[in-house]
């Protein structure tokens, strides 16, 4: 990352990461799993000067992860967030990662341990900008406009929550495949029909395909025009398959990002002909540390720059402020789903009109979570 400005030092005297539940009348499902509430891992940082500053942790699989997550950042990363000064957030991720690398071998976790990194990151970042009262798209060289798409449909009538989108202002949605050929093209075929042809209609498998049978599915979908298929192979797969269904895909653009963790392997796969959608989540891997860099590379090669997010308030404005901040085509996720975690945590939550949003002049993330109202959800994590 390359910043154009100076830091006064970062001096925390507290960082704590804490847990919220939030139930949910309807469970949110993808083609391996489904969520029966809605959890959150909210970081808080406080400096010498008393200010207060917020990140985000992804935890949603399994439903125990979110309090092991916030175990482990206030067990491992805490103390060593406090145990000095830092001249910028991007020197906290380097030595965080650096110094429990090998516990993420030793662990078998350098997952979880880089999901704690990245919500201490955005943290620092919500910090800096406080510090220098400048928004983090200003400070970041952005501007404050960016599209967002609804995400999250359900293979349960899609085209109810759709219309309810619509309503509220967003025009581009994303609908959960991987549930039988015939249930995802009528599913899609009801949003087309509702939308007609003109409205970007993504679709997401969540990993459910072979490399065999995504060829027959996305085969089936073209004659819809899907704007992307997401993750329609696991995550994992080799660079050649995913380069093989890309030919094979033609002309529907592949998208991935959200497993994918570290520089090397976001640079392979920008490099590459497989994916014409990179989808990096600010919460899973990087923060703004890493990710901004991911998205000025994915620019770079032509690609759309779409972070992926799918969780509370804090990681959807942080989300909004990465976009920003880099700049160029792409779209924000915004779930779909009722979530009180999105909107008491994120507020003022920005609302879109046409499918944009304006992001605030405030500093940093320009939010501040409703903990008052959240305190019914909040989860002892102590042993």
């Amino acid at each position: 990352m390359d910043t154009n400005f100076s830091f006064s030092p970062i001096c925390l005297i507290k960082a704590e990461a804490s847990v919220y539940r939030t139930p949910i009348d309807e469970p949110v499902q993808t083609s391996f799993g489904i969520m029966y509430d809605r959890p959150a891992v909210l970081v808080r940082i406080e400096d010498g000067d008393g200010l207060v500053a917020w990140g985000e942790i992804w935890c949603n699989f399994p439903s125990v992860g979110a309090e092991h997550r916030a175990r482990l950042f206030n067990s491992v990363l805490a103390p060593i967030l406090l145990e000095q000064s830092w001249n910028s957030p991007l020197t906290a991720f380097n030595t965080l990662t650096s110094r429990l690398h090998i516990l993420g071998i030793q662990c078998g976790e350098p997952g979880t341990i880089a999901q704690a990194i990245a919500g201490a990151d955005i943290a620092l970042w919500d910090l800096v900008g406080r510090k220098m009262n400048q928004p983090l798209w200003k400070l970041l060289g952005g501007s404050a406009k960016i599209s967002t798409y609804a995400s999250g449909l359900s293979p349960t009538n899609p085209e109810k929550l759709a219309q309810q989108k619509w309503d509220e202002g967003y025009r581009a949605f994303k609908l959960k495949v991987g549930f039988g050929n015939e249930r995802d093209f009528k599913n899609l075929q009801s949003l087309r029909n509702l939308f007609g042809s003109t409205t970007k209609l993504m679709v997401d498998a969540n990993q459910a395909w072979t490399p065999e049978n995504a060829v027959e599915n996305i085969s089936s979908l073209s004659s819809l025009n899907p704007f992307w298929i997401e993750e329609p192979l696991p995550a994992d797969s080799s660079l050649n398959t995913w380069n093989a269904l890309a030919k094979k895909a033609s002309p529907i653009q592949l998208a991935a990002g959200e497993n994918m963790r570290g520089t090397e392997e976001f640079n392979a796969a920008i490099e590459s002909d497989a994916f014409g959608v990179i989808q990096p989540d600010l919460g899973k891997w990087g923060g703004f540390s890493g990710c901004i860099n991911v998205g000025l590379a994915s620019l770079k090669r032509n690609k759309l720059f779409c972070p992926h997010w799918l969780g509370g308030g804090v990681g959807l404005l942080a989300s909004m402020h990465l976009k920003a901040a880099v700049g160029g085509p792409g779209f924000v996720e915004v779930d779909s789903n009722p979530n009180l975690l999105r909107e008491l945590l994120a507020l003022p939550t920005p609302k879109p009109l046409n499918g944009d949003v304006i992001l605030s002049d405030k500093p940093g993330l320009g939010i501040e979570p409703d903990l008052l109202s959240l305190k019914p959800f909040l989860i002892a994590t102590s042993y």
